[in-house]
């Protein structure tokens, strides 16, 4: 399948295997109603969904080629809502609604766009038009205004105009906005979740669920592959909050959700009546995931040989590379930092010496480039910034880590992170798997001090132990102990920890150069 057929996605599968049941957690922001027929629906609703909300915009002012932002709450009409734009011609731009407002102004005043869709009071002068969703803002339009303007027929576009518009996480500051075309999505190397392989890919007699940021890249191309291959049942949580009541009801046989709630999830997977027993594939595509988490989820399955896939990518890049982790491999300690190798003949790697750029030995720490078709072609607004960050066909991923000889890659820090002689993201895997009850465990790096733990607790923290847990460590200052919500995030789950670190420290201060972020 070609991303251009997004537009029409739900309209083919509608005609030809119609019969997957979409539950969710909350009516759509978009059809807001009670009862079951509000959190449950047919792919052929879906289809029926996005053509309506492709008249919406149309009648809203929406035309071919321009763009229209998605600023809202987390939910699986994002994906709607795209669908119907690119149905028009139009490029979606998803901006997550959990953004501050001054990072929300600033994007939109790069997006330049004739039409926002949202839910919140949006700043002055954001868009041409602005469709409120809820509440109404004074001079928007509202759903009632638009709706029943019938829908326009599909138009296409050529493979190198933009398509659709994602932003960055933004871990480190405003985040970029990506441009993607058809040519870059088609090329992306899909090996998570949707490829026909006996283990690793959705079945017709699954319950597929996901737990995602739906604003971003990833959650866009699971829609692409997951309902293509019309699985028994989709169910899809606005909120990692919800797992438990829709779980027990749906349970899901393959779940990929976001790091962040995979690890909120561990004490529900710990217990004898778990929701995730009949889980055979776990995949997690969005960020570090340290080995309790790992660990816990997969002893949760009471399958035979229950799988996690690790991803590793980014979203100018799509999937650099996986990995395959077993109940027997987690087991035994194992370095959470393997990402595993690129797709061959789809994704290249090298490593460079972050000072000279010159390419380093295979065992060697460096900074990772990545050589791949499905690169972004630019971010709105910044395209210096974006050409700051390649070499040619090379892309700078401003991650540090090591190529093994047998072409594996070992992610050592983020390099605006890193702390020398010091992998951050390895002291916070020990750390975790010595401390069973820290939820998260994240070491910032300042200069002029030794690396400062901070420690996700639903209770105190035990002294002693946690004098056993850094005795053969590098020297760390005190740790500090925050509860989840006490601590920044993106909205995928990330922890901004430039943010933490300026808030525990009261300095910005920090060993990374943050050239390639």
């Amino acid at each position: 399948m070609k991303p251009h057929d997004l537009g029409t996605l739900f309209d083919e599968v509608a005609s030809r295997r119609p019969h997957t049941t979409v539950h969710l957690d909350r009516p759509f922001d978009i059809v807001p109603g009670d009862g079951p027929g509000a959190v449950e629906h047919t792919v052929p609703e879906l289809a029926w969904l996005v053509r309506e909300a492709a008249g919406w915009l149309h009648a809203a002012g929406l035309r071919r080629g321009e763009r229209v932002a998605v600023v809202k709450r987390n939910h699986y009409d994002y994906a709607l809502l795209a669908c119907a734009a690119i149905r028009l011609g139009a490029v979606p731009a998803l901006i997550s609604g959990r953004l501050p407002d001054d990072v929300l102004e600033v994007l939109l005043k790069r997006l330049e766009p004739a039409l926002l869709v949202t839910d919140r009071r949006p700043p002055a002068d954001a868009a041409r038009r602005v469709l409120s969703l809820d509440p109404a803002v004074e001079g928007a339009l509202t759903l009632d205004d638009v709706r029943g303007q019938g829908v326009p027929a599909p138009r296409r576009r050529h493979d190198d105009e933009p398509l659709v518009i994602h932003h960055t996480s933004g871990t480190t500051g405003v985040p970029k906005l990506v441009v993607h075309t058809t040519r870059t999505l088609a090329h992306r190397p899909s090996r998570v979740g949707v490829a026909r392989w006996p283990v690793i890919g959705a079945r017709r007699d699954d319950v597929v669920a996901n737990a995602a940021s739906y604003a971003h890249v990833r959650a866009f191309r699971w829609t692409a592959g997951v309902f293509r291959r019309a699985p028994r049942e989709v169910v899809l949580l606005s909120e990692a909050g919800s797992a438990e009541r829709v779980f027990t009801q749906h349970p899901p046989t393959t779940l990929e959700a976001l790091p962040a709630a995979y690890a909120r999830w561990r004490p529900l997977a710990a217990r004898p009546d778990n929701p995730f027993r009949d889980v055979r594939l776990f995949v997690s595509a969005y960020d570090a995931v340290h080995p309790p988490v790992v660990r816990t989820m997969l002893h949760a399955s009471r399958r035979r040989w229950p799988v996690w896939v690790q991803g590793w990518g980014q979203s100018e890049t799509g999937p650099l590379t996986s990995r395959v982790l077993t109940r027997r491999a987690v087991n035994r300690p194992f370095d959470a930092r393997d990402l595993g190798r690129p797709a061959p003949g789809r994704t290249r790697l090298r490593v460079v010496d972050p000072a000279t750029l010159e390419p380093v030995p295979h065992g060697r720490a460096g900074l990772l480039l990545a050589r791949t078709a499905a690169r972004c072609p630019g971010y709105v607004g910044e395209q210096d910034r974006w050409l700051a960050k390649t070499s040619g066909a090379w892309w700078h991923t401003g991650d540090l880590g090591v190529l093994t000889r047998g072409g594996a890659v070992r992610l050592l820090d983020r390099e605006v992170d890193a702390v020398p002689g010091l992998s951050c993201l390895e002291v916070e895997d020990l750390l975790e798997d010595r401390l069973p009850e820290v939820v998260e465990c994240v070491v910032l790096g300042a200069p002029g001090g030794p690396p400062v733990p901070v420690l996700v607790l639903d209770g105190p923290l035990d002294p002693p132990a946690w004098r056993r847990a850094v005795a053969d460590l590098p020297p760390l200052a005190a740790p500090h102990v925050l509860a989840w919500d006490e601590v920044p995030r993106t909205a995928t789950g990330k922890v901004r920890r430039l943010d933490l670190l300026i808030r525990l420290t009261g300095a910005a201060d920090i060993h990374g150069s943050g050239r390639w972020t």
